[in-house]
């Protein structure tokens, strides 16, 4: 079947890239770049590298990888501009490796649309657990040929797609995560906490409070939601976030 996109864009290319896809890091940095590439090549994943934000993004068009691990200080097109690039049009998992480790550069980072954010100087064991984590969350459910239903949304588990009203809404790997556990939660609340560990399941990401909120956020434009009125996602004062009932 021919995609209703043509010829692909990137975020068709995104979709499509199979689970033995390279992985892409971007750092100017000779050495970062070695070291992680020899990290995640140990781990039997393959490795392609850009040094500069331009080259980063002619390579995900070229080898569609499966994760991009993006240092926001380059040379020229900077990080921050290849990320809000990469998600007009891709929907990719992003890592954010970057000396920039304040709390407001790293909520800042997951409002522009990175999956996570590791702070430099980093353990290279952590960075491969999140990794992992990441890939493990974005790729397909052997098992899963679950469905799920809320209101006029249908989300498919096995395929990790979303469905509004017959409407396909791209989803990044987190902004799935958190919308199955809330679904799946059958209205009760989940607090930050537990949302973080859907996010992240086993590994010890670190993430913020502010984080898991803006991840909300950015789940809730993508369906149009209201918080003031929610139809699917509502905020429960010094608790979390629930599913809205459906009628």
């Amino acid at each position: 079947m021919i995609p209703s996109q043509w010829p692909p864009s990137l975020s068709t290319m995104a979709i499509e890239a199979k689970p033995d896809a390279p992985v892409l890091v971007v750092d100017d940095d000779p050495k970062i770049l070695g070291l992680v590439r020899t990290y995640l090549q140990r781990e039997g994943l393959g490795v392609v590298t850009a040094g500069d934000g331009s080259v980063a993004l002619d390579e995900i068009r070229r080898s569609r990888p499966q994760l991009v691990v993006l240092d926001l200080m380059l040379p020229g097109l900077d990080g921050m501009s290849v990320l809000r690039q990469l998600r007009q049009e891709s929907d990719v998992p992003v890592l954010v490796l970057s000396a920039r480790g304040s709390t407001p550069e790293r909520v800042y980072g997951i409002t522009e649309g990175a999956d996570d954010y590791l702070v430099k100087p980093f353990s290279p064991a952590e960075l491969i657990a999140r990794v992992k984590a990441i890939l493990r969350r974005t790729r397909p459910n052997d098992g899963g040929d679950a469905i799920l239903h809320h209101a006029d949304l249908t989300i498919d588990l096995g395929r990790r797609q979303v469905w509004m009203g017959g409407r396909e809404v791209s989803l990044t790997s987190t902004e799935f995560r958190l919308l199955a556990a809330l679904v799946g939660a059958r209205g009760r609340v989940l607090s930050r906490q537990q949302l973080q560990d859907a996010m992240y399941e086993d590994t010890n990401a670190g993430a913020l409070d502010r984080t898991i909120d803006v991840h909300i956020g950015r789940l809730r434009a993508k369906l149009g939601d209201d918080p003031a009125r929610p139809h699917y996602v509502a905020t429960v004062r010094g608790g979390g976030y629930r599913a809205v009932d459906a009628r």
